[in-house]
């Protein structure tokens, strides 16, 4: 496990997070007691899975999986602090209440400021080896 910091724009209005890049096997480690999908996010750099697990003692982790192109094996996990990752579900979920009210798509509205947040997360983990 490889831990970085990733600083954010200040208009982008969120503090630095510190972030685990999870190897395969820490990965399978940290979800051996099991795993709950939460939701997806498709961008231009890749399909991200959002999802907490479980280890064999009941520890819980939050976890995103990466996938690049058409590939079936992800090619990164990345692990938060609860209160990051809650950041992440209240945009996705912010985004939702608009779809669902019907209100005009926004040209820069919450999924996109996640996608946003998520590619500096990618750059700043991506030469990481774990």
């Amino acid at each position: 496990m490889k831990s970085f910091v990733v600083g954010f724009h200040q208009e982008d209005n969120v503090d630095a997070m510190q972030i685990q890049k999870l190897s395969q096997e820490e990965f399978e480690k940290a979800t051996e007691g099991g795993t709950r999908h939460l939701f997806e996010l498709d961008t231009n750099i890749g399909l991200f899975v959002f999802f907490d697990g479980a280890d064999v003692d009941g520890n819980l982790s939050y976890m995103v999986l990466q996938y690049e192109e058409e590939n079936e094996e992800p090619s990164a996990c990345y692990s938060f602090q609860l209160k990051d990752f809650y950041e992440f579900m209240a945009l996705y979920l912010n985004d939702i209440d608009y779809e669902e009210t019907g209100e005009e798509e926004q040209e820069y509205g919450a999924m996109q400021h996640l996608a946003h947040l998520i590619f500096h997360i990618v750059e700043e983990g991506r030469d990481l080896k774990v």
